[in-house]
């Protein structure tokens, strides 16, 4: 249950940032970790230069901060990408997902604020690299310190990571989101693509013939412009076509991960259950975890590590 106006101001003990490419999600954390309050904006990693970043918090915050005290501010995500408030180098696989040996404390002009950025994880063969999804990870060992496994974490990148002994043990990076944008709105597949609605029956046929016949992708994916042409595709069949064509394409290059281990997706809304529908197609039984609850969950994790330091 969150508090409002002065309590607020009062039990805020640290505030937990999660700062993507598109958006930024603050929450006011009490010391025994509920959250007080909550608050989010549109000022993402993109829309900043480094400048930026600092009012862009204060935007949010400025009135959780006491004035005869340091409020500390653990943030993951894309604050810490290049392009971020400061670089932060990664931690390197098979690791704890969150660890302090390696982090960024960006100069600030507020004195009020003492921010720390985590660090993402790189994995040198083959080589990728993540960022905030270690935090998500951590979130899911401090609620469940012996889980073990495989996690799907959907998204613009895909992530499927093996988890064992809490580590962080290989991951491999998808780019199926991001492709079906490019496709949908950049290709001459945007011309077949304008409308709405969505044909199951169509996903689930596209993520089979995908898993049994992955080299037919590219083919595949103009059949949509054709059939648009020649046979009156309707949208919904489209959109649900090339969908799957490219998630099934994935789940053919990841059966590694998925094939004998329970699968974990972490995300939320509609990417995330198109996920658990196609590995259902594909005879398999997923949990789904919310990311934002988890997420939140890593900065705890994040937070109890170095708590004293703040005391």
């Amino acid at each position: 249950m969150q508090d409002d106006g002065v309590n607020a101001l009062k039990n805020i003990a640290w505030i937990a940032v999660d700062w993507g490419t598109s958006n930024l999600r603050v929450w006011g954390m009490a010391s025994d970790g509920r959250v007080v309050t909550e608050a989010s904006s549109d000022k993402g990693m993109a829309r900043l230069d480094r400048a930026g970043f600092e009012p862009a918090l204060l935007a949010l915050v400025d009135g959780w901060l006491p004035h005869d005290r340091q409020t500390p501010v653990i943030a993951c995500g894309m604050v810490g990408a290049r392009q971020g408030w400061v670089e932060v180098p990664y931690r390197q696989a098979p690791c704890k997902p969150v660890r302090f040996d390696v982090m960024g404390s960006p100069a600030t002009g507020d004195p009020r604020l003492r921010v720390i950025i985590l660090a993402g994880i790189k994995q040198l063969e083959p080589a990728d690299v993540m960022r905030g999804e270690e935090t998500q990870i951590a979130g899911i060992l401090l609620n469940e310190p012996q889980f073990e496994g495989v996690l799907c974490l959907p998204g613009t990148h895909t992530k499927w990571v093996r988890i064992s002994a809490g580590e962080i043990v290989h991951f491999t990076t998808f780019m199926t989101g991001e492709l079906f944008n490019l496709l949908s709105r950049h290709s001459v597949l945007r011309h077949s693509l304008d409308g709405a609605g969505w044909n199951a029956l169509e996903f689930a046929n596209c993520i089979r013939s995908m898993h049994a016949a992955p080299a037919n992708l590219s083919a595949r994916l103009f059949s949509i412009r054709a059939e648009a042409l020649v046979s009156a595709l309707d949208a919904a069949t489209a959109n649900a076509r090339l969908s799957g064509l490219l998630i099934g394409a994935e789940l053919a290059a990841a059966k590694s991960h998925w094939l004998e281990a329970n699968v974990t997706i972490v995300g939320n809304g509609v990417q995330s259950e198109r996920y658990a529908q196609a590995l259902r197609t594909l005879g398999r039984s997923p949990r789904l975890l919310d990311a934002a609850d988890v997420t939140l969950a890593g900065l705890k994790s994040a937070y109890l590590q170095i708590a004293k330091d703040f005391r």
